[in-house]
């Protein structure tokens, strides 16, 4: 007798779905493993424990135990796809004004005494006409290079003055 403490029950549909999942090897190996977890662990099925289940996928009983939990607590459409994030890792450091802000410094003449525009120098730049705070040259660079396809010159080497 299977004695975990959240029980899975599918009904027929859920079950045709995850068959057809597994047959098929339809979606992502992550998608499909926790498909033959949910179809051995139901209890109106085979019922198998989680050790059994252990020994047929490879997969850890904590991942196990989570299947199951999140299941019965969030629902099937939950279980078998990634959850979403709301907000990336990290937040991003410019916004789209910002960014055209930067470009549009970019465009212009660099300061005098230098022939054209470093990273460093456009960061610098960038600080003191108070686009932001701070900024490395990094994301300067990720800046220009997003941009890159979207302007007709060059965003590095020569600039527009003449020779």
């Amino acid at each position: 007798m299977n004695t975990e403490k959240y029980i899975v029950r599918l009904s027929a549909e859920e079950r045709r779905k995850l068959e057809a999942i597994v047959k098929k090897l339809k979606g992502t190996s992550q998608k499909v493993k926790r498909a033959i977890i949910l179809l051995k662990a139901d209890a109106d099925g085979p019922n198998w424990t989680n050790e059994q289940i252990h020994e047929l996928t490879g997969a850890s009983l904590q991942s196990i135990t989570n299947v199951r939990k999140q299941l019965v607590l969030e629902g099937f459409d939950v279980v078998l796809d990634r959850k979403k994030r709301r907000l990336p890792p990290v937040p991003k450091k410019l916004d789209g004004l910002q960014e055209a802000k930067i470009i549009a410094t970019r465009c212009h003449l660099p300061p005098d005494g230098f022939g054209q525009w470093s990273l460093r120098l456009l960061a610098n730049q960038v600080v003191v006409l108070e686009i932001v705070d701070s900024i490395c040259p990094e994301t300067v660079r990720k800046t220009l290079k997003k941009r890159f396809n979207d302007t007709k010159n060059t965003i590095l080497g020569y600039t527009t003055r003449s020779r």
